[in-house]
């Protein structure tokens, strides 16, 4: 089978190459899948450059959240058959033609969404529901201040913020980021980011946002602590724009807010249950159509640097799908 490899570390993705490898075998409660859709996220970046906290040994095929079709099944599976259009994730290896995967932790496609539909609800609408549910206890009414808003997590905040009753601001760095927002998901406010936001911010909210949530870091995060209102819970998502940013805890004290860190992966491991929950609420809403996730496009294995560079240039809006079936 043909899989993307990262074989060596480094900057311009030099070290990663479509190359032919075996296909993998199923073991005692796995199921091997034929990928039809891999989900690129910020953190497959950074592994090629060894710059995430996950670092696998190389040579290894990126990929999250994955959704395919069963083509085999392992000692002791019974919940799934081959044929079974099937969504899983892990920290690597969606983006090749097969991979095997534990059949526990997968479920199948609700029947209204495609592959890269369902690829693209896994760890970005997880990241959502933990920071808004679980760690911001967001209230229909309160004012929600999203940025990175055209990213995969960011859009999913948005788009879950709406759902939860929330009145929503939208924030990406380009007026064509920022109205492809407002056709997806129509949130009460949009601002572009290059101009600042704070004076904006407090204005529409009369005074400031109750939740900020922000995987974006640096100027952006300073910004955020001078228009967050009293109460508000400021969550800590990532750093994508490359600066992890510093706050005196005088401004917390003064201002009567909460800076939360925010890691929806650990939080499930810490809390196997309540992970449990998580992702059954995430793919709960999901089935019933109360949210949606967004494909700003899909590519093949051999366009993966176009992939790639939509991501790293920030061109993207919702989720890079790669098809490697294509």
């Amino acid at each position: 089978m043909r899989a993307l490899r990262v074989e060596a570390l480094g900057e311009n993705f030099e070290g990663c190459a479509v190359r032919d490898v075996p296909v993998p075998e199923p073991s005692e409660g796995e199921i091997l899948l034929r990928i039809r859709a891999g989900s690129l996220g910020f953190p497959d970046l950074l592994m090629t450059r060894g710059g995430y906290q996950h670092k696998p040994e190389l040579p290894f095929t990126p990929g999250g959240d994955v959704a395919g079709e069963v083509a085999a099944v392992g000692p002791g599976v019974t919940e799934f058959a081959v044929g079974d259009r099937v969504v899983t994730g892990g920290l690597g290896g969606a983006f090749a033609e097969y991979g095997v995967y534990s059949a526990s932790r997968a479920r199948k496609i609700p029947d209204h969404l495609g592959f890269a539909e369902a690829a693209a609800v896994g760890s970005a609408y997880l990241t959502a529901y933990v920071s808004l549910v679980r760690r911001a206890n967001l209230q229909p009414g309160e004012w929600l201040l999203v940025h990175g808003a055209a990213g995969g997590v960011g859009l999913a905040a948005v788009d879950l913020g709406k759902h939860l009753g929330a009145k929503v601001i939208a924030t990406a760095s380009t007026d064509e980021k920022l109205e492809r927002i407002r056709e997806a998901y129509q949130p009460e406010a949009l601002i572009n980011v290059t101009e600042g936001f704070r004076e904006k911010v407090k204005e529409i909210t009369g005074g400031g946002a109750d939740v900020i949530y922000d995987p974006v870091g640096g100027d952006v995060f300073d910004e955020s602590v001078r228009c967050i209102a009293f109460d508000g819970r400021l969550l800590v998502i990532g750093f994508a724009s490359g600066r992890i940013p510093e706050i005196g805890v005088n401004m917390p004290l003064i201002k009567g807010f909460s800076v939360v860190g925010v890691r929806a992966g650990e939080y499930g491991r810490r809390f196997p249950q309540k992970g449990r929950e998580n992702m059954e609420a995430v793919w709960d809403l999901v089935a019933r159509r109360a949210v949606r996730p967004h494909v700003h496009g899909i590519y093949s294995l051999d366009d993966w640097r176009e992939a790639f560079a939509e991501m790293e240039e920030r061109r993207v809006v919702g989720r890079v799908i790669i098809d490697p079936s294509q």
